[in-house]
């Protein structure tokens, strides 16, 4: 079976209107007015982001990571590098950025392992995540309202900080478990 990004007749909704609601600094949230197949309609409440950038950086076989304040959660989370894209931004210079920017490393080696949507119900948000090797320590530089903690961890500390509620957003996770595949298979298997 081939499954590719498509339009579907039979499931397809089609914008009726747009009501915008609330505009930010990171996100505005719209209401579309949507037809649906059968032709009634319905309301979709939509949050729009410019996109995000999240760097799996293996450094001496740990991976890098920081722990944060997050107030949606209201507790610290420790989370790979990662951050928005800025307008027009390329993802790979922007992955480069925000690995320097929140660890100080810079890499030698950085590749697109995968990207992917966080919440394709209520979000356009899309994270391209990257694996980064060969890294050389530098001075970290981060936004001015960031306040972060490097830790780097072993595959197993991190397996452990998932099982314990440590780590618990699905862009580390993801990361967390493409390097146990490599570990295991020899490939990302993306």
């Amino acid at each position: 079976m081939n499954i590719e990004a498509k339009k579907n007749a039979k499931l397809d909704e089609v914008t009726v209107s747009t009501k915008p609601v609330f505009e930010g600094k990171v996100i505005s949230l719209q209401i579309d007015t949507v037809q649906l197949p059968d032709g009634s309609t319905a309301s979709r409440e939509i949050i729009k982001h410019p996109g995000a950038v999240a760097v799996l950086a293996v450094h001496a076989g740990k991976i890098v990571m920081v722990d944060q304040f997050r107030q949606a959660m209201g507790r610290c989370e420790l989370e790979i590098p990662a951050g928005k894209l800025e307008k027009g931004e390329d993802p790979l210079e922007a992955a480069k950025r925000e690995l320097q920017e929140e660890t100080g490393y810079v890499c030698k080696n950085i590749r697109l392992l995968h990207s992917f949507y966080t919440s394709p119900g209520f979000a356009d948000e899309i994270i391209h995540l990257y694996v980064a090797d060969e890294l050389e320590s530098g001075a970290a530089a981060p936004d001015e309202d960031e306040f972060l903690e490097l830790y780097e961890l072993t595959l197993p500390e991190a397996e452990a900080a998932i099982g314990s509620g440590r780590i618990s957003d699905a862009k580390t996770i993801m990361a967390v478990y493409a390097l146990k595949l490599k570990q295991v298979t020899g490939t990302y298997g993306l």
